[in-house]
């Protein structure tokens, strides 16, 4: 037996290797061994002869998914939304946590904490709720209070340029992520020195200057790592919330349809597993690219900010 290999290694850790056996068989039954099924990308599925019993067509479902238009109409919507998700979600979850890191008050910081960290908790389900109250022609608020007004009521549901304008903005996602990701920043913020907001106080520096001069240089690793790990998630999608908020609305799906919700309701109501299945490879191809290739040009700004 060959000195420190892998049996040596068995041998002397087997207790290790025995509590790790299940996180690694959950890992491989679980993560890897449905890899499979991608597979299905290449081939003109049949049903009686399954998944590997199927012709293989090649690129023909990538090319349909894209000579179609679809297959750009989705990757647009969902690099769009995803980027101004990522670009927002990071940015106000930033100040919230300096702004709770600056107040006064343990019992107040930390109820003002649970307040924002509170709709992490609430489900797309009731979200789409509290939308569809807010937003509906006939009893929704928002048209309440234009009627109130003398002015006209607005069909959102309707309306593509409306809902662009909503989840560009990312009102829902802000109000529901906010307080999850604001956590690690103010994480990052009590493990600064305490000793150099002192020594700024007696440099006579006032809250912006102690701000912009040692917290947002302090955690700018933790930034950097935070839109690391999102970038992998910009194609995508929060399926619950495009399709909580919006639903099947064919009147909408110019604008609203993403990566996600194209593969959910083709399953739902094609049946064409092998298109799906392109438009899924396809998704998880351009996320690992988008990885290497962002990793790669943090490594050669700062190399100990990447994450690999």
């Amino acid at each position: 037996m060959k000195k420190h290999g892998f049996l040596y290694e068995l041998r002397k850790n087997k207790a290790l290797f025995l509590m790790a056996a299940p996180a690694v068989l959950l890992t491989f039954f679980l993560a890897y061994l449905p890899m499979s099924g991608l597979v299905l990308a290449f081939k003109n599925f049949n049903y009686s002869l399954g998944v590997f019993g199927s012709a293989w067509n090649g690129f023909d479902n990538f090319a349909y998914l894209f000579q179609s238009g679809t297959g750009w109409l989705i990757t647009r919507n969902t690099i769009l939304y995803n980027l101004m998700n990522l670009i927002t979600s990071q940015f106000v979850a930033v100040i919230v946590a300096i702004i709770i890191s600056e107040m006064v008050g343990r019992l107040y910081k930390r109820f003002v904490q649970s307040v924002i960290f509170l709709p992490y908790f609430i489900s797309w389900v009731i979200v789409g709720i509290f939308a569809y109250n807010l937003f509906n022609y006939e009893t929704g608020v928002l048209n309440g209070l234009l009627r109130a007004m003398g002015s006209e009521p607005l069909n959102l549901y309707t309306s593509e340029n409306a809902w662009m304008w909503v989840f560009i903005i990312c009102l829902f996602n802000m109000w529901k992520w906010t307080g999850y990701n604001s956590i690690i920043y103010i994480a990052a913020i009590t493990g600064i020195d305490a000793e150099c907001y002192e020594a700024a106080d007696i440099d006579g520096a006032n809250i912006f200057h102690k701000i912009w001069y040692i917290t947002f240089p302090a955690i700018r690793p933790t930034i950097i790592t935070m839109i690391l790990l999102q970038v992998g998630r910009i194609l995508r999608g929060d399926f619950e919330m495009f399709y909580q908020l919006v639903g099947s609305s064919g009147q909408l799906f110019q604008v609203t349809d993403v990566i996600d919700t194209y593969v959910f309701r083709s399953l739902a109501t094609s049946g064409n597993l092998g298109m799906t299945a392109a438009a899924s490879f396809y998704q998880s191809a351009v996320c690992f690219i988008l990885v290497i290739v962002v990793n790669k040009i943090v490594s050669k700004i700062d190399q100990d900010s990447a994450l690999f």
